[in-house]
């Protein structure tokens, strides 16, 4: 396939060159002829004025289809010589206006008024449950550039969106392929539930229904808004207050079938090293621990199996044989038309992406399938169909274990099987290509389907529209897996797992649109009703007397275990929202939600009221902004409301109990010990949102953008409250505590050159965020087990202050009994001459400070060249690759980590005899900016097009995640790391640098 790519591609760009060649020798030929004879040169003169009659000096007139042309002086006036023998067409442009095409014909004098550009201002947006023009918003609704969105080769659409919108932030922790990013909008709300932003594909939810988005292939996609304050939100009600995601996917329009078909091909590898040591490093690491901890050397390495291949001077490099070139590769059809009153859009995908890390891969097929049709003049109907399967199978090798191997270990036993402990007899850390022997299945479906009808009423009820919404879904999921003798399991563990969603939308939507005089009026009334079924059942049995059965016959274990699960969930709810303008200056919006939810309990309303009112004023509108040249747009907004969030899972409110397995008189017995202790009085979170924006244009809108201030607090936080452990149970969920999250967001888009066949655009978007706790119990007290302090950010680093590292000659005996020299050194904060917990302080916050987008685009011609930088500022983070406690004489370290010896005498890293007793976390700054995205792409000329048969074709090259600057010492500021007999270490899989071609197609 590579192969057959590649061959077109140069036969492409062959043709490219062939066909310049040939333009080259006609336009030589045109010159000689031109030499030869007299052209009939005819001078115009002109001028290009503004719809205000104003001259716009800089304007570009050019001759359509030569190289004539020039630019308007400091009036808006021009002069031009052109061929009078032909027909001339004039092309005018101008920043912030739309280009106008004027025949001279035998005029002598051309003068030509352009329109303003207010193609940003006419968009149409999805703003929930209908559609608005962007300067008819009221709220504060940001919408993904279109061109991340079809330009970039990812596999999570939040991917894309990551850095690029002000306010939402999207962090990705592992490269895991198929892994999901995070994304918090406008800071974090709750403390012991999800904040993340609900997601409603085509009008139909998507949380809350089992599936995720990586369900959605982002080739499908047309648009995507993202709805952050009250008055867009609470249209949402219970679901809005972590910020609402609007996805609509591509659909048919009128015409001929469109074929297109798109492809790219690219490789992964690590985006950074963290580089074990070598033979002679690692060597000297254990000469320097023997020196260290007093001990006498006997042999030169730590363990005699590592002595044969000392010997023989052989090194393996672990990180590089558990490692290799990840490839990923992507297919994607689409065909989409129509006629009048029937549209269609069909598209399949195919995504293959094998992992840098061996045995991780993912690939997913989709097909989607798109319906429109006008039964009568009255009457449309259509449906939006689709089935998605993510595949995550494979056994999968250990990076935290390749990483501590000593480069002298045994890889394989005679028998050419893995080595269980290639350290041997050091049993800390087995072979981290272990995992390849187990067998391991992991996939999901989601099969969903959603249909609409819709009925416009005539006559007296002309605008009054009522429609439909059906949605429905399935999402069966199965994981199953077996470790047997080639992966250290003696006796063969199998475990399956089976579990399935199903989830049902029914939404009535009734709207009304009017317009009379210079009024306007839009109402949408809704009813909806959502309910979510799950059960899922899993089995565990040990003891195989082999492996060839893995989990497909879990009955032959000896032992075995089974569970069963299964919950409902509901929720009923009202809306109304009306619009009104006049004159499209004056603009008011009001919302109420009303949410019933099953997740409440009996001793309350299951019933929350979320309201919101929004006023805007289109200042551009004013009379006394007409002959304002400066200033293009200019709208002020101001909004606020509530929107709720459940927060908590089903039967959550009931008291239950936990079934286990235990001795008695002898025998197996079940038994029930306490579980959840239930609170019959749980209500909703509720976030207060207050939101004041300018949207603004100036210079012909070459300058343009917003600017948000915002202030939410989040009451009634249904926090886990603990208990005395006397009762029987460790905590319960209560309706506690109050958080805030204040901050600013600017978006800025500029014009910074139009010149002729050269352009230059910058995006710049930037947003700060200032998260505290306000209250947690009632008492204004903090709650030191759990690290969380009123006045802080939610998530906080608390830990000691490094002061250094204990140097020989130094005293530690007063502040710091029992250190010695290579002991990190900390700072007695409360000065009583002791280093105690009482010294530990707020160290930093997990959650960024601010954060920042860069976006520069070029055109020259047919090439654009797209470069986006990306910055997260403010981050404070525990540092797992530079604590090892005990660990550094039994396993490799890192080569960057360093450690302190009397010699080099460090002031940032300990000694390797230093087992850090006080469990410091290595608090490191995890601030970076990283050319995230770069994408060069070429447009092939309609001449080619012609030759080739093709409506359109692109070619393009793209890199991710190229280069970051950074302080942090590890993998990645953004990647988790887990340490040994901590976390999961599957998810020890760093951020990844991908390098891509790829090529998009389409037929005429």
């Amino acid at each position: 396939m590579k192969i057959k790519w590649l061959l077109l591609c140069s036969l492409v760009l062959s043709m490219e060159n062939l066909q310049a060649n040939n333009l080259v020798a006609s336009s030589t030929n045109v010159k000689s002829t031109l030499g030869a004879t007299t052209l009939k040169e005819k001078t115009i003169t002109g001028q290009i004025t503004d719809e205000k009659g104003e001259g716009l000096p800089g304007a570009s007139v050019a001759v359509k289809g030569t190289s004539i042309g020039t630019n308007t002086d400091s009036k808006g006036n021009f002069t031009l010589k052109i061929d009078d023998s032909k027909e001339a067409v004039l092309v005018v442009t101008y920043v912030g206006f739309t280009t106008q095409e004027t025949t001279v014909g035998g005029r002598s004098v051309v003068n030509v008024q352009l329109k303003a550009d207010t193609k940003s201002l006419d968009e149409v947006v999805v703003v929930g449950y209908g559609t608005q023009k962007r300067s008819d918003i009221t709220g504060s609704v940001a919408s993904v550039p279109k061109n991340r969105l079809s330009q970039l080769p990812v596999t999570n659409v939040m991917q894309a969106v990551q850095g690029s919108v002000a306010g939402v932030n999207v962090s990705q922790s592992s490269s895991i392929p198929g892994s999901e990013p995070s994304t918090i909008v406008r800071g974090q709300n709750s403390i012991n539930a999800s904040s993340g932003p609900f997601v409603v594909v085509d009008g139909i939810p998507l949380s809350k229904t089992g599936g995720s988005l990586n369900d959605i292939n982002p080739n499908d996609i047309e648009s995507m808004e993202i709805l952050k304050d009250a008055s867009a939100v609470a249209i949402y009600g219970t679901n809005g207050a972590n910020g609402v995601i609007l996805i609509t996917t591509k659909r048919g329009k009128t015409g001929k079938p469109s074929i297109r078909y798109s492809n790219y091909t690219g490789i992964e590898e690590f985006s950074h090293v963290l580089r074990p040591r070598n033979g002679a490093e690692y060597l000297q690491k254990y000469k320097d621990y023997l020196i260290q901890t007093g001990q006498t050397q006997t042999s030169p390495v730590p363990n005699y199996n590592e002595l044969t291949n000392y010997n023989k001077g052989i090194e393996t490099d672990w990180l590089g044989l558990a490692s290799q070139t990840g490839i990923m590769q992507n297919h994607n059809l689409s065909i989409s038309g129509g006629t009048p009153n029937i549209k269609y859009f069909i598209g399949g995908d195919y995504l293959n992406q094998k992992g840098v890390i061996k045995g991780y891969q993912y690939k997913r097929i989709s097909f989607r399938s798109n319906l429109d049709i006008n039964v009568t003049d009255f009457l449309t109907v259509g449906t939006s169909l689709f089935i998605n399967n993510n595949n995550y199978d494979g056994g999968r090798t250990n990076l935290l274990n390749a990483s501590a191997m000593s480069p002298y270990g045994q890889i394989y036993n005679n028998d050419g099987t893995y080595t269980i402990y290639p350290m041997f007899p050091e049993q800390l850390y087995t072979n981290p290509m272990l995992g390849l022997t187990t067998s391991r299945v992991d996939g999901n479906t989601n099969l969903n389907g959603n249909a609409y009808g819709e009925i416009k009423f005539g006559g007296k009820l002309t605008g009054l529209k009522y429609r439909m919404n059906l949605g429905y879904s399935f999402i069966p999921r199965h994981t199953g897996s077996y470790t047997g003798r080639q992966a250290n399991d003696l006796l063969g563990t199998a475990n399956s797992f089976y579990s399935q969603t199903n989830s049902f939308t029914l939404e009535n939507i009734l709207s009304y649109t009017k317009d009379w005089d210079k009024h306007h009026l839009d109402l949408t009334a809704l009813y909806s009703a959502q309910q979510r079924e799950y059960n899922e059942a899993s089995a565990r049995a040990t003891g195989f007397v082999n492996d060839e059965l893995g989990f497909n016959s879990i009955g032959a274990g000896a032992t075995q275990s089974s569970a069963s699960y299964a919950d409902r969930y509901g929720l009923n709810s009202q809306m109304l929202r009306v619009n009104y303008s006049y004159d499209s200056r004056y603009l008011f919006t009001v919302t109420a939600r009303r949410d019933g939810s099953s997740v409440f309990g009996a001793n309350t309303s299951k019933y929350g009221l979320f309201p919101s009112v929004a006023l805007g004023w289109n200042v551009m509108n004013e009379n006394f902004m007409k002959n304002n040249r400066t200033i293009n747009n200019l709208k002020l907004r101001l909004s606020v409301g509530q929107s709720g969030n459940e927060a908590i899972s089903v039967y959550r409110t009931i008291t239950t109990n936990n079934i286990v397995r235990g001795p008695f008189n002898g025998l197996s017995t079940i038994g029930a010990v306490a579980g959840n202790l239930g609170n019959g009085n749980l209500q909703w979170e509720t976030t207060l949102s207050r939101n004041i924006g300018v949207d603004f244009g100036i210079f012909n809108n070459r300058i343009n953008g917003s600017l948000e201030l915002y202030k939410n607090n989040t009451t009634g936080i249904l926090l886990q409250r603990s208990l005395p452990i006397v009762t029987g149970y460790y905590n319960v969920f209560d309706n506690l505590g109050e958080t805030s999250n204040t901050g600013i967001e600017l978006t800025l888009n500029t014009r910074n050159v139009t010149k002729g066949d050269f352009k230059w655009e910058t995006t710049v978007v930037f947003a700060s965020n200032q998260n505290k706790i306000v209250d947690l119990y009632g008492d204004k007290k903090d709650d030191l087990g759990n690290r969380w302090f009123i006045g802080q950010p939610i998530s906080v680093i608390y830990d000691y202050k490094l002061a250094g590292v204990w140097q020989k000659g130094e005293d530690a005996s007063k502040q710091d009994p029992g250190a010695v020299a290579g002991d990190l050194k900390f700072t007695d904060v409360n000065g009583d001459g002791k280093i105690t917990a009482e010294d530990r302080v707020i160290l930093g916050q997990t959650a960024p400070k601010w954060t920042g987008g860069l976006t520069n685009t070029f055109h020259y011609k047919n090439f654009h060249l797209n470069v986006f930088i990306q910055t997260v500022q403010g981050i404070t983070r525990n540092n797992n690759d530079l604590t090892y406690a005990d660990e550094t004489g039994k396993r490799n370290t890192p080569i960057d980590v360093g450690y302190w010896t009397a010699e080099n005498m460090s002031q940032t890293r300990p000694s390797l005899a230093y087992k850090n007793p006080r469990g410091y976390g290595y608090a490191s700054d995890a601030s970076f900016t990283r050319i995230k995205d770069v994408t060069l792409s070429y447009v092939f000329t309609p001449t080619i097009l012609d030759k080739l048969g093709l409506g359109g074709l692109t070619v393009y090259a793209s890199g991710r995640n190229l280069y970051t600057f950074t302080n942090w010492i590890g993998w990645d500021p953004e990647s988790a790391q887990s340490q040994r007999g901590s976390g999961d270490w599957t998810n020890n899989y760093p951020l990844t640098r991908q390098l891509v071609l790829g090529l998009n197609v389409s037929l005429k």
